[in-house]
């Protein structure tokens, strides 16, 4: 009799212990983490007159914020890197990028318009006009 109630204490735990579910996978966001835009920004000409050979005529748009205004008025902010890359995660959509700050006469950066895939890093590479001559 202590025979047959051993086995039944020993199925029942390891039915017990099989039937735990294991913890809930964490919630992952709408979009996938590889989802966004990732690219270089550079200006010019970086030099005034004539492109000279040997000379590179642009330089990258080092620490400069942006501004990334995409689906339902949402906004996004990066700042490029010293040699003008950046990456950013987003959902996927219609983005308008801007320099952030304000407005100078001269030159033009952007706007630039980017559209991002789900599941896909859109890669970018972009020139803004320095406004020397």
């Amino acid at each position: 009799m202590l025979k047959g109630f051993s086995l039944i204490v020993f199925f029942a735990l390891a039915g017990f212990c099989f039937a735990q579910s294991s913890p809930a996978p964490t919630p992952t966001p709408p979009f996938a983490e590889k989802t966004g835009v990732d690219g270089r920004i550079t200006m010019s000409p970086s030099h005034p007159g004539p492109a000279r050979p040997g000379i590179e005529n642009s330089k990258p748009m080092a620490n400069v914020a942006f501004v990334m205004k995409g689906p339902n008025g949402a906004t996004e902010e990066f700042t490029t890197d010293e040699q003008g890359h950046f990456k950013v995660s987003v959902p996927p959509g219609h983005y308008i990028v801007t320099k952030q700050g304000a407005e100078t006469k001269i030159g033009r950066c952007g706007p630039f318009d980017v559209l991002v895939a789900a599941g896909q890093l859109t890669h970018v590479e972009w020139n803004c006009d320095t406004g020397m001559r």
